[in-house]
């Protein structure tokens, strides 16, 4: 079993959360308004949704951020594997079964290449669509 130290664990929340104000902050200058951030499906083995936007056209979009510093095996977007993926449905759908009428949807990703911390801001790609509840 290995134990993580407190300081790497900090370390990786706090790029984690850096990651997802980047795309936050992309997404609002793209015109979509924040809904929820974080939101987690109760109990042991659920799902969590890094960010729920909505679009000018109502569009509950579904947001899932990705950030690696590098290409290799695959870059950001190779790591949204299809369990991942079941993950996000299942709050998706945890979170739509609170609301009394069903907007359309879509589950898309924003991937971030490159240093949090460089002297360049990394690059930001936004795939509308990126997989389906299916």
């Amino acid at each position: 079993m290995t134990i993580q130290s407190e300081g790497t664990a900090a370390t990786s929340k706090a790029r984690g959360d850096r990651a997802e104000q980047l795309a936050l902050d992309h997404l609002q200058r793209q015109g979509l308004r924040l809904v929820c951030r974080n939101f987690r499906t109760p109990g042991r083995g659920g799902g969590e949704i890094d960010l729920i936007m909505r679009e000018r056209d109502g569009t509950l979009v579904f947001v899932e951020v990705r950030q690696r510093r590098s290409l290799a095996q695959g870059g950001a977007a190779a790591s949204i594997v299809s369990a991942k993926q079941r993950r996000i449905v299942f709050a998706a759908r945890h979170f739509l079964a609170r609301l009394a009428s069903l907007p359309p949807c879509r589950f898309d990703a924003v991937l971030l290449q490159g240093r949090l911390d460089g002297p360049e801001p990394p690059a930001i790609e936004w795939l509308q669509a990126a997989f389906d509840a299916g």
